[in-house]
């Protein structure tokens, strides 16, 4: 057995699999093309060499012979390509990622422990697992924030959690529950995380109760309680994020509704509506719709009619008015998951940013793969995706999302928090970078091509997920509400899943309930300078304001990454003759987002964070399209948000007409003087100085350069 010296000092078996790889990797863009044969032959008389002694196994000396090997064989071309990706990769290990002044304080503010240097950074977040730290060093996968924050802090009795976000058991109908659950918020918000709660269990609205009130204020009367909590919770520079949802069938559902209408109310949370198809179906075809709500005391039940599709209208309208509530396709959510068939699991709410359904106590673990560093030669005509890189890195990342939960089992806030996750075991391997990795293979965001191919991604990224999970399971066992039967018999399962990992589920089980999902990645994007979760580029190019020392604003052009990246490399300077590959969120067609996002979710057990950003002429019956096709198409959830809107404050488009700029700019005049006599936030953001921060779920981002200080 040939033992192989990294450059860290570790010891690995030698495996002549990487340097065929590595070879062959290098061949299929060459000039004369791909050449297996000689993959085979350099990996073959490099393995004779180290066995007859001629050279060192070191890493180092390995790679020297296959460059002389290649440069003295009749593929120089092969040679050329090889040479080319070993610099490339000294460039990572020694780069601190070419990081700018925004993405270096992003690291510096957000993640860096007292003085740690960049590679200390990354040593204590890998945990000691190398091949971690590899694809960290190389862009390609990213922890989510909490872990790349919190990991290894309790070893200085830091009480801190590495889950981004939990939910919460619904508090019950009684004082002590609702009271009880704005504790249990502040506890997990005190050890960094964000926060779901539904309040569809409270009663509603007049209701008789059996004490001085003699009826209640009903269920969204206790939202602003649970939105001050939030506020009074510090965490390291950012407050903590809360998602509040209630159920379509509620009688209350028009006021939860409304309730943001009101911008001076429930301003530290995020609200959702659980939609049902029913409810959907009865909008469609224009038929009312019963409200109920049972009281458990007396199991007397409190109905309200009402018209589906005026209530439905209303709430597109505040969504194009007010960018909340966000919609949340619960059946759609119950239905489409690894443990749907299972009747003892269901999920009590989601997550800030509503990428993750948990039972109450569950949490999301999370981490995102960049898809744009798999793109192999790109911007040019023979640019690929290297899908067996990827499908390795994606189980070497499912191993890593694991030795975290395992790691920080006993770090959750609450005991039923830790109950939770040690019984279901949810993880969350996502992706970003996805509009950087179409742009890198000259094909355009929203397009059949790009579709198709990520189509082909999510699927192979689950299997390679679930195939992980399962082999994780045969070493440490299931985990503890594995339920066989109830796998076999989900809907998901069964359509995704394909028959040889199948086998190796039934043979070992799963490791994990949850597997996937897709994030936001708001700050670990930025902090890369690609495209966060599933979304496309904010823009082009935006205008920085900075002051002068003279304390005047000077205005600059600056263009987003890979936008850069690609004029640089092409000798463009006129973003104009960027190719049409160079879609931005403005004026993608919202149908193409949609068409993107449902790629994805057929093949992702839990779900997509997801905002359509919608220009200012956009109209109401433009969201309503968008919603009911959102719905139509299996979608888990959406928002969206319309730029210019009440709650933006700020005027984006330049499009506009003067007529409307002028209306909207005595609008924002008379909001900002109120935000200040209210002493309300107001986000400024920190990268080109435009108060252009829009909320994203539990996130908010900037809508002109992109930057987010993720929640």
């Amino acid at each position: 057995m040939i033992k192989v010296c990294k450059r860290d000092g570790t010891i690995e078996i030698f495996d002549k699999r990487k340097i065929f790889n590595a070879v062959y990797k290098s061949s299929i863009n060459s000039k004369f093309g791909t050449d297996r044969e000689l993959a085979e032959n350099i990996a073959t008389m490099v393995e004779e060499k180290i066995q007859n002694k001629e050279i060192e196994a070191t890493v180092e000396n390995i790679q020297d012979e296959v460059e002389d090997l290649l440069m003295s064989s009749n593929r120089k071309d092969v040679a050329k390509k090889y040479i080319i990706y070993r610099d490339r990769r000294t460039e990572i290990r020694n780069s601190k990622w070419n990081m700018d002044e925004l993405q270096k304080s992003i690291w510096r503010n957000k993640y860096q422990y007292k003085e740690e240097s960049f590679n200390e950074w990354i040593e204590r977040i890998s945990g000691g697992n190398h091949k971690i730290a590899k694809l960290i060093r190389e862009r390609k996968f990213l922890f989510a924030g909490r872990i790349l924050a919190n990991r290894g802090l309790y070893r200085d009795n830091i009480k801190v959690t590495y889950s981004n976000c939990y939910v919460l058991e619904p508090p019950e109908d009684n004082l002590e529950s609702i009271f009880d659950t704005a504790k249990n918020l502040a506890r997990t918000f005190s050890y960094g995380g964000g926060v779901g709660i539904d309040i569809s269990k409270l009663r509603p609205n007049g209701a008789e109760v059996h004490n001085a009130a003699k009826t209640t204020s009903g269920a969204v009367s206790f939202m602003d309680l649970y939105s001050m909590t939030t506020g009074l919770i510090g965490q390291k520079g950012r407050r903590g994020a809360l998602m509040i949802s209630m159920d379509i069938s509620h009688p209350d559902i028009e006021e939860f509704i409304d309730v943001k209408t009101d911008l001076e109310k429930v301003t530290k949370a995020n609200i959702s509506v659980k939609i049902s198809d029913e409810f959907m179906k009865a909008v469609k075809n224009k038929e009312k719709y019963t409200c109920k709500f049972l009281m458990e005391p007396t199991k007397e039940e409190i109905t309200k009619q009402v018209d589906a599709y005026e209530l439905f209208m209303k709430l597109v309208k505040n969504n194009w008015d007010y960018a909340e509530p966000g919609m949340l396709f619960w059946d759609n959510i119950r239905k489409y998951h690894l443990l749907s068939e299972d009747k003892e699991f269901k999920h009590d709410g989601v997550n800030p940013c509503a990428e993750e359904p948990l039972p109450a106590g569950g949490s999301c673990l999370l981490g995102s793969m960049n898809l744009s560093e798999f793109v192999v030669e790109p911007f040019t005509d023979n640019a690929i995706f290297d899908m067996e890189k990827f499908k390795a890195c994606v189980e070497d990342c499912i191993l890593g999302l694991n030795e975290v939960l395992e790691e920080g089992l006993s770090l959750h806030p609450l005991k039923q928090q830790q109950k939770s996750v040690s019984q279901y075991r949810q993880i969350g391997l996502g992706v970003m970078g996805i509009a950087d990795m179409l742009i890198k293979l000259n094909i355009r965001y929203g397009s059949e091509e790009s579709i198709d191919l990520c189509d082909k991604i999510s699927k192979s990224m689950l299997n390679s997920a679930v195939k992980k999970s399962a082999l994780l399971a045969k070493e440490r066992g299931t985990y503890e509400k594995y339920n066989e039967e109830a796998i076999f018999k989900s809907p998901f399962f069964i359509n995704n899943i394909d028959e040889g990992v199948k086998e190796l589920v039934k043979k070992y089980g799963l490791r994990n309930s949850q597997i996937l999902t897709i994030p936001p990645t708001g700050s670990i994007s930025t902090m890369l300078g690609i495209s966060g979760g599933i979304e496309p580029m904010f823009n082009i190019s935006y205008t920085r304001k900075t002051e002068t020392l003279h304390s005047q604003d000077v205005y600059y052009k600056v263009y987003t990454p890979i936008v850069k990246e690609y004029m640089n490399l092409k000798d463009i300077t006129d973003e104009n003759e960027l190719p049409n590959t160079f879609v931005t969120a403005m004026n993608l067609k919202p149908e193409e987002r949609i068409a993107m996002q449902a790629a994805w979710q057929k093949h992702i057990d839990a779900s997509i964070s997801s905002t359509i950003n919608l220009p200012y002429e956009a109209t109401i019956e433009d969201v309503y399209n968008i919603y009911m096709s959102a719905w139509e198409n299996k979608l888990k959830g959406i928002t969206i948000y319309r730029d210019g809107c009440e709650r933006s404050g700020v005027l984006l488009n330049d499009k506009k007409s003067d007529k409307e700029k002028k209306v909207k700019e005595d609008k924002i005049e008379k909001a900002e003087e109120h935000q200040i006599k209210e002493g309300q936030e107001k986000f400024i953001c920190p990268e080109c100085g435009n108060e252009s921060i829009i909320p994203t779920g539990g996130c908010t981002i900037c809508l002109q350069c992109g930057y987010s200080k993720c929640n």
